[in-house]
């Protein structure tokens, strides 16, 4: 079906929930991806921080071929190898002691909120179910998560919220002091804040936060369904910044590109989770976990890691170049391959002129771009995108100049 055609059955069938860019993308290989008129773009949004081993890696692409024709699916009533192997990986690779399986981020999240209310209702009764997260957060889009989203934009015309959420400002350790009492179950909050703007948390904040939590029985859960998985350059942002959690969530790169979440959580915490507490049919899949597995394997045994880290470093010190050189650019912030830029522009404009010279790039909001490109990403590539972001930059600072002469 051409592009226009495309774009009219989906105006016609689909709900209309996504603003999409006007290309149908039909391949992708490496980090590059294919239009249906063949155009190539180099692909810096990576499906949105997910395609880590980039498009058609052949371990990920053999395992699911293997899997699918030995065994899609068969529910949790039975066991099945790869989950449980899959979840034996993360547990020998982490501070968590289990796994629950899920289908996104947002039921991993889900699934901890769940955990941290059962476990303070066990502890300690009905009256300790609150639960903390960040103004500017995004934790998903079901109605709980959505409520432990710190944003309004997301809530708006969904309301009644879902009790027992208070939010306090990211890197703000004395708000949350303020906001903790005998009500306070566990502080949720992503190491770093993606949708909201790429913030880094401060290692001293973090630290703060699980000491007053190891001394009130609160849960520290960290989201890392966006950071995790080598994106920062280590397997989990947490190896990083210091401080372990009491539960995790995952999803978005660890199936590559299939759709699989996880909450990882410590033993004490776990055990709340008895037989009949949570659940989802197509949760830890065997299709899905032997994704998962060869993402784990090629992160672990390979020198995928290594290089995120090296690129990482030279896409950061490339955009505080691009800062020093051009005005518009505000300011740049991150970790590892999870970078945004500040604008004084509008950046769906450069998002659209970035596509019209074969770059797909991201904008969270009216003013940031966000770079998640896969982990294999190139220098050479990176270099591209540098050298289209800075020529960008000065076209629209000389068109604004025009304007105001």
């Amino acid at each position: 079906m051409p592009t226009e055609e495309l774009k009219d059955a989906a105006a016609k069938y689909l709900m209309q929930t996504y603003a999409r860019q006007p290309i149908s993308i039909v391949r992708g290989r490496g980090s590059k991806v294919y239009d249906l008129e063949g155009r190539e773009y180099i692909d810096f949004v990576g499906g949105i921080a997910v395609n880590i081993l980039g498009h058609g890696h052949p371990d990920l692409v053999q395992a699911i071929q293997r899997q699918a024709t030995q065994l899609i699916h068969v529910s949790n009533l039975y066991y099945t190898e790869p989950q449980v192997k899959l979840a034996q990986t993360l547990v020998d690779h982490s501070f968590a002691d289990r796994v629950f399986f899920c289908n996104s981020g947002a039921e991993a999240n889900e699934a901890a909120i769940k955990l941290a209310r059962r476990y303070a209702h066990e502890k300690y009764g009905a009256g300790r179910f609150e639960i903390i997260t960040m103004k500017n957060s995004f934790h998903g889009r079901t109605l709980a998560t959505l409520t432990a989203t710190g944003q309004e934009k997301v809530q708006k015309g969904f309301e009644p919220l879902v009790p027992g959420f208070v939010y306090a400002p990211f890197n703000d350790f004395a708000a949350i002091e303020s906001l903790v009492s005998d009500r306070t179950a566990a502080i949720l909050l992503e190491p770093i804040q993606g949708e909201g703007g790429i913030h880094v948390a401060d290692q001293a904040y973090l630290k703060h936060l699980r000491e007053l939590c190891t001394s009130r029985d609160i849960l520290l859960m960290f989201d890392e369904v966006q950071t995790g998985m080598g994106r920062t350059g280590t397997l989990f942002a947490y190896q990083q910044l210091g401080v372990e959690p009491d539960v995790m969530t995952l999803a978005k790169g660890l199936g590559g590109g299939m759709p699989i979440g996880a909450c990882l959580a410590k033993e004490s915490v776990a055990a709340v989770f008895t037989a009949g507490t949570h659940a989802s049919t197509f949760g830890g899949n065997p299709l899905a976990c032997a994704a998962g597995l060869a993402v784990c394997r090629v992160l672990l045994e390979g020198r995928v890691l290594e290089h995120a880290r090296q690129m990482g470093a030279y896409l950061a010190k490339g955009l505080a170049d691009l800062k020093d050189r051009h005005r518009v650019v505000r300011e740049v912030r991150g970790l590892g391959l999870l970078q945004g830029l500040e604008l004084d522009i509008d950046a769906k404009m450069v998002v659209a002129d970035c596509l019209a010279r074969g770059i797909l790039v991201n904008a969270t909001s009216e003013r940031l771009l966000r770079f998640v490109p896969p982990l294999i990403i190139t220098q050479q590539e990176i270099d591209r995108l540098l050298d289209t972001l800075s020529s960008i930059c000065h076209q629209r600072t000389t068109a604004a100049k025009d304007m105001h002469h």
